[in-house]
């Protein structure tokens, strides 16, 4: 494939809510430019952009995908991202890599929670965005409700572009506010419109939405807006280049109506993107570092080549693909690549274009080129490539946490040999998804961004690796304590003909602050335990404390003083001391009034006003404690302490309590009594498991 011109280049990144119609719209824009000769649907699991099994199988999108294609002399790079919170990282990583992002929003659903994340991002990383206004053919559907709702909720610089002609079932054609003209289509999926008049019923609404439109898109240019002000006409050839430049800046944010299964208004919609938004030699330059340093790498095309790995894909065909944006300079295949972050080597067989899950190879790349590179060996999500001499990496992709674990436990020997291989290349494929052994518990526990997004890496292993995996919810990681001093004597003596064993040990135990874990304090005096048993004497102790006394649970934040003993010159050993000593432990501690220990995490809920009440009043149910309540424009944050415990099904819980709109945070604070009742129960359970066993 030709070499792209990067001043022709446009990267776009359909953004919003799941059920949106973001894939629709890739289809329809994927056949109106000729990539495809027929529209797919969502739910006949023939789209382009879709084609993953579990896609298809659960109608919504999981993972983002690439549509390159030309249009009107224009190369155009379509990210369709999805709208679930499950899959939130597939979207942070598309829209750090684009130059601009369509946002789209239903006319009948409008502004939407995921709406609203994506319209976040976008804020935070500065990218040129537009708004796609979609089904409008819909019953229900009302331009006006939804783009004063824009205005409200995301920007009040909203302005439309092009206005709907007709409404729900007569929608039939879009009038263009620039160029005062209708273009009316037969609402059949072609892509052929006719170009008429305005409606004479919509003369005086045009009118005054073009008035609106001018006023903003003259702010861009001084000359121009002092030109508006005196009462000039502007022609329509100074007045598009003023809006450019207003889309670039993030002064305007143009909204534009459409129907895509319809296909009614794409085409202007394409025609916008290609004339009206950015190429990549127009964007700012990209934030970079060299070492401590903050430098910027302007998008220059005779610069060093840079580019940066968003997302790796695992093609069971084609193998590993990683996904790179060309951030400055070019590369050929005929050349490696070199990644900067770890300092190796990359072969490149060939640069491909992709086009859904089909591409085609491309023996160069410029800036502005999204790609994807088979079989890069070390490259991962977050790494800088350029050429050997390169000296800065850009940023890594700041993912959110995990907000939803499960433990899991192989169906068979045989899944348990094979379910390393499978995890590791998840989690390469998967940056938000989290998986450690929990060293305190034993349990295997997979974390992700919620049970959706869990169960469909689940499948996703099971189908790829054959390894099926049961689940359940995590153990939490309770420890003990004592909350008074005791003494206890531990004396080992075994007999058995020939030499014996012989330990004696007395040991004082101390409770300490919490988080000081475990202390050992030497205050033999005489000799009455030789110094060459002192060690076997905390050793015996610290393996003794793994398993406490109360359930079976870690002992933490005491201290034990060896103050006194004796031994035997011929059976004494080490050995002997280390028994004696967990002799000493489980009496001495069993007499320290000793208690369970839970985590307390931190929670930081972000939600609407109109959920702040039903957000605290659960919290209270979960033995919560409020720490404190910020606003963050229209949203409140809820700051609190919440028992581990009670956590593991919130994401879930906060999802329907606040109609999707609430997400949260956690991470661990310390740890807490345990309230006396609900010891008993967790003391209860660790009988029968210990009985079981």
């Amino acid at each position: 494939m030709a070499t792209r011109n990067p001043e022709e280049i446009r990267t776009v990144a359909l953004v919003g809510h799941g059920g949106s119609g973001k894939t629709a719209l890739a289809e329809a824009i994927a056949f109106d430019t000729g990539l495809t000769t027929r529209m797919g649907k969502v739910e006949d699991g023939n789209t382009v952009s879709d084609f993953g099994s579990e896609e298809q199988k659960r109608q919504i999108s999981i993972n983002s995908s690439l549509l390159s294609m030309d249009y009107s002399g224009k190369h155009l790079y379509i990210v369709d991202c999805p709208g679930y919170a499950d899959f939130i990282g597939e979207l942070r990583s598309s829209m750090r890599v684009v130059d601009s992002a369509l946002v789209v929003i239903s006319g009948v659903h409008g502004v939407e929670v995921q709406t609203e994340k994506a319209w976040e991002f976008g804020e935070d990383m500065q990218v040129p965005m537009a708004f796609y206004l979609s089904k409008m053919e819909r019953e229900n559907a009302d331009f006006e409700r939804t783009l004063k709702e824009i205005q409200d909720y995301l920007s009040e610089k909203a302005v439309p572009l092009y206005l709907p002609v007709g409404k729900e079932a007569s929608f039939k054609g879009v009038v263009d506010l620039l160029r005062q003209k209708a273009y009316m289509y037969k609402g059949d999926g072609s892509r052929d419109f006719t170009e008429t008049d305005i409606p004479a019923e919509m003369v005086e609404e045009a009118a005054s939405a073009r008035e609106v439109l001018i006023e903003r898109v003259v702010e861009a240019d001084d000359e121009l807006m002092m030109r508006y002000l005196d009462g000039e006409q502007l022609p329509l050839e100074e007045i598009l280049p003023a809006l450019r430049k207003s889309i670039l800046t993030r002064a305007l944010f143009p909204v534009i109506p459409g129907s895509s299964t319809s296909n009614v208004g794409v085409c202007q919609l394409l025609e916008a993107i290609a004339d009206s938004f950015p190429s990549p030699l127009e964007m700012a330059p990209r934030k970079a570092l060299k070492g401590d340093t903050e430098i910027t790498v302007a998008p220059d095309p005779s610069g060093k080549f840079s580019a940066f790995c968003f997302k790796v894909m695992v093609d069971p065909y084609v193998g590993k693909l990683s996904f790179i944006r060309v951030f400055s300079g070019s590369a050929s295949s005929e050349n490696p690549v070199y990644n900067v972050s770890k300092g190796e080597d990359e072969r490149v067989s060939s640069f491909k274009i992709m086009r859904g899950k089909e591409s085609l190879d491309s023996k160069d790349v410029v800036v502005g080129d999204i790609v994807a590179i088979p079989k890069l060996h070390s490259t991962v999500v977050g790494d800088t490539l350029g050429v050997k001499g390169n000296d800065f990496i850009f940023p890594a992709i700041q993912f959110a946490k995990p907000v939803f674990s499960v433990a899991v436990r192989p169906r068979s020997r045989a899944d348990e040999d094979k379910l390393a291989n499978a995890l590791n290349k998840m989690l390469e494929e998967d940056q938000t998804l989290h998986f450690e052994k929990n060293p305190q518990t034993n349990d295997s526990v997979l974390s992700g961004m919620g049970d959706l997004h869990i169960d469909v890496m689940l499948s996703k292993i099971k189908e790829r690796y054959g390894v099926e995996l049961d689940t359940e919810t995590p153990r939490v990681p309770y420890r003990e304590t004592i909350k008074k001093p005791s003494k206890a004597q531990g004396k080992y003596k075994k007999q058995t003909g020939g030499r014996g064993q012989y330990g004696d040990v007395h040991i004082e135990f101390a409770p300490l602050p919490r988080g000081e874990g475990f202390q050992f304090e030497d205050k033999i005096v005489g000799g009455a335990v030789p110094k060459s048993y002192i060690p076997a004497v905390e050793k015996g102790l610290k393996e003794a404390l793994v398993k406490g006394v109360v359930a079976g649970y870690p002992s933490v934040d005491f201290k034990a003083s060896l103050f006194f003993g004796s031994y035997h010159d011929v059976d004494s050993s080490e050995m002997a001391f280390k028994i004696a000593a967990s002799m000493a432990f489980k009496k001495g501690m069993a007499e320290a009034a000793p208690i369970l220990l839970e985590p307390i995490m931190n929670v930081e809920v972000v939600v609407p006003e109109d959920y702040l009440g039903d957000v605290m009043g659960d919290f209270n149910s979960r033995r919560g404690k409020i720490m404190g309540i910020d606003s963050r424009g229209r949203l409140q944050v809820v700051k609190a302490q919440v028992p581990l415990a009670e956590m593991f099904r919130y994401a879930i819980i906060l999802r329907s309590m606040t109609s999707g709109r609430g997400n949260f945070t956690m991470e661990f604070s310390h740890y807490e009594e345990v309230p006396h009742e609900i010891a008993k129960k967790i003391i209860a359970e660790a009988e029968i498991e210990e009985d079981e066993d």
